[in-house]
């Protein structure tokens, strides 16, 4: 693959992690990986089959706070040209360009929504293998805040070209792009404002179910799925112990694996020396992505969202007839107590509760007349023992 065939290509994916020794047990019971040293301490590389396709390192110390992620690399002919291109852009320098001895270059870079991703130049190396069968990269995500803006950024710096769009509704529109003609990934909003820009990359495996069960059973997360999507790939989307997130894709169930495999496009791995321990050093560009199911990973969230979409319309149906139901006990409630006070039963009780209560306010009044009256006749003889003293006494 010449410098000016790799412009756009997905060329290396890394993991950096903070806990390394964890991810290289977890991520072989998941995927069809196994890991290999590399001549850099502290860098890992991940094996499909005789192909490297990716790496694992450590978090640097001046990541701070940055949680567990994928990084991808995009290849380009010349990582400084780009690099200024870029800003020019609105992207920020996270790393500037390096070079990896015997490899190529790089850098890292953030768009300008803030979604982080890499540049590579390759060096001369063997000519590229075939991409793998299973547990190569199928399909690149981009979660933005700006999909018209990422489209623009992207195409002008890689070439992408953009492809369908899916409306969906109050989520906005999954916008799929293009990479020589062949539709590689997608793009659509963050889902909610805490969650910040970044790329998801899906791999290929030969059972997605399996896939989840084995990353639930050594401490992964289920974040979707699995599901069919059009054409009849499954997927699901994951998350490692560490917090790395990552997707699997799975082939149609009902098509022959084999012949799927051999139907693919040969895709292109780059040269194999393993890179330094940097933030962004891959070993060796991986091949491009093979073709996706078209527009899987919209369909994903366009059932996410008719999922929804129905519970609230059975919600809202129970709560109306919740309602109407309230309103019949209200309205025959009523009904009866008008009823009840219309029978003359009633009439007559009321008559009776009203005599009872003058009888006993007039008996009230009799007893309060009987004490006054005695309370007069008492204070007249006081008066007439006063005067009957005084004149005694004169």
């Amino acid at each position: 693959m010449s410098n000016a065939e790799v412009l756009g290509r997905f060329v290396w994916h890394e993991l950096l992690t903070n806990d390394t020794a964890g991810a290289a047990a977890f991520y072989p019971k998941v995927v069809p990986w196994r890991t290999a040293p590399s001549s850099m301490p502290g860098y890992t590389i991940w094996m499909a089959g005789q192909n490297q396709i990716g790496g694992l390192m450590a978090l640097p110390a001046e990541a701070g706070s940055t949680p567990p992620h994928w990084l991808v690399y995009v290849g380009t002919p010349n990582v400084d040209s780009t690099c200024s291109q870029a800003q020019g852009l609105g992207a920020r320098i996270v790393k500037p360009p390096a070079d990896i001895p015997n490899v190529g270059r790089f850098a890292v870079l953030s768009d300008p929504q803030g979604a982080t991703f890499a540049l590579f130049t390759p060096g001369g190396g063997p000519p590229p293998g075939s991409q793998p069968a299973q547990g190569g990269f199928s399909w690149h995500e981009l979660a933005t805040t700006d999909v018209a803006g990422a489209l623009r950024f992207y195409g002008q710096l890689f070439g992408w070209s953009k492809g369908p769009g899916h409306d969906m509704g109050a989520m906005g529109t999954y916008q799929l792009f293009q990479h020589g003609g062949t539709q590689v990934g997608g793009m659509c909003n963050v889902q909610g404002p805490s969650t910040a820009p970044s790329w998801l990359s899906y791999v290929h495996v030969a059972d997605s179910s399996r896939a989840v069960a084995a990353a639930k059973s050594a401490g992964g997360r289920l974040l979707h799925g699995p599901m069919e999507v059009p054409g009849g790939s499954w997927i699901a989307m994951m998350m490692d112990p560490q917090g790395g997130a990552f997707a699997v894709q799975e082939a149609p169930r009902a098509a022959n694996q084999p012949k799927a495999a051999a139907a693919a496009k040969p895709a292109a791995p780059a040269k194999s020396p393993a890179p330094p321990k940097s933030a962004a050093a891959p070993t060796k560009p991986a091949a491009a992505a093979p073709s996706s199911p078209p527009a899987r990973a919209a369909a994903v969230k366009v059932a996410v969202v008719a999922k929804v979409a129905k519970r609230a319309k059975k919600a809202a149906k129970k709560v109306r007839r919740a309602a109407r139901k309230s309103a019949r006990k209200v309205r025959r409630a009523g009904r009866k107590t008008a009823r009840r006070a219309a029978r003359p039963g009633v009439r007559r009780a009321a008559r009776k509760a009203a005599r009872k209560t003058a009888r006993t306010a007039r008996q009230v009044g009799r007893r309060v007349a009987r004490a006054t009256r005695r309370a007069v006749r008492g204070t007249r003889r006081a008066a007439r023992r006063v005067r009957r003293g005084a004149r005694r006494r004169r």
